[in-house]
């Protein structure tokens, strides 16, 4: 049997957005050879996005991958369907029904195609190039606009019977509690400790504070990043917004450790740059809600993948897993 150069491997990552598409053709030990981008909105089809992105992308590859092996390619993308290769639904995508992505990308491209959503595909990443390498059991949280999660167990990703596990981002932390913007439901922790989530939190408590410093800015400017630069500043209604945000993360976070146990909680996403202010209420939330015997064993980890390059990484990934 011949020996594998891994060097030589070379793997195509590509992160499906509701606006844009990055891509970039990434070697084993985590470097992107070279990376783009395509407008997502810009095509009417699936068919005629695939076309866009093979004729961006093929000219990279037979450059970069000249004297390697072009092993294959990964793809995050919103409700994507890791067994079928499928993307069904996406609500954010211009594409609707079901769609055979993995499929369609294989006939185009010659080569293998697997498929995950984009916060299954950064667990994967972190695993494989960032701070959970050599960790076998541990949770993705990923705090953006929403909230994803990737759970690894054993050393693998938990998929469920139907491929759509892991959506810790929809669990009801708050029965009865704010209603989601977009599923309806009542009282998720994407309705809280997201970025959005967060907006929604500081509009309230600036109303009930009139001296925050939230107040000097227009309703539109009320965001995660300006609810932080007010905390800096050491404004309490600010850091208020954040020690509640942290405090239903944390009591969210005590649920998933009694349900998988795991080494460590990765914490990604542009939320996390508010460090302490939500980090601190979070794990001293975690922490009191959680068994004695689960306590003071799970380490809350921040990335260590550049946020610009993470999903590329993680659709890259895809093509590693065993």
């Amino acid at each position: 049997m011949s020996l594998v150069d891994l060097s030589k491997q070379v793997a195509l990552g590509i992160d499906i957005g509701g606006t844009n598409t990055k891509f970039g053709l990434v070697n084993h030990r985590g470097e992107i050879l070279v990376k783009g981008s395509i407008p997502t909105d810009e095509f009417d089809t699936p068919e005629a996005f695939i076309d866009a992105l093979y004729n961006k992308i093929q000219p990279l590859a037979d450059e970069y991958c000249e004297g390697k092996e072009f092993e294959g390619i990964g793809v995050g993308a919103p409700n994507a369907n890791y067994y079928r290769g499928t993307i069904e639904q996406a609500p954010n995508l211009p594409w609707k029904g079901v769609i055979n992505f993995a499929d369609m990308m294989t006939k185009k491209f010659g080569k293998p195609c697997k498929m995950t959503n984009d916060a299954n595909a950064a667990a994967l990443g972190e695993m494989m190039y960032g701070a959970a390498r050599g960790m076998k059991d541990f949770i993705m949280i990923t705090l953006g606009t929403g909230v994803g999660s990737g759970i690894i167990a054993g050393g693998h990703l938990i998929y469920g019977h139907d491929g759509f596990a892991g959506e810790l981002g929809h669990t009801i932390v708050k029965p009865g509690g704010r209603k989601h913007w977009s599923t309806g439901s009542e009282g998720s922790l994407e309705a809280y400790a997201s970025a959005t989530g967060i907006s929604i939190t500081a509009k309230k408590m600036r109303a009930e504070f009139p001296d925050s410093m939230l107040n000097q800015y227009p309703e539109e400017e009320i965001d995660s990043k300006t609810v932080f630069e007010c905390a800096k500043k050491g404004d309490p209604t600010a850091i208020e917004v954040f020690r509640y945000t942290g405090q239903k993360l944390g009591e969210a976070l005590a649920n998933f450790v009694m349900f998988s146990s795991p080494e460590a909680i990765l914490l990604f996403g542009g939320v996390i740059k508010s460090g302490d202010f939500i980090l601190k209420p979070a794990k001293l939330h975690m922490e009191r809600n959680l068994l004695p015997i689960f306590r003071n064993k799970v380490k809350l980890v921040f990335s260590e993948l550049d946020e610009a390059d993470a999903a590329i990484l993680g659709a890259s990934a895809l093509v590693w897993e065993k």
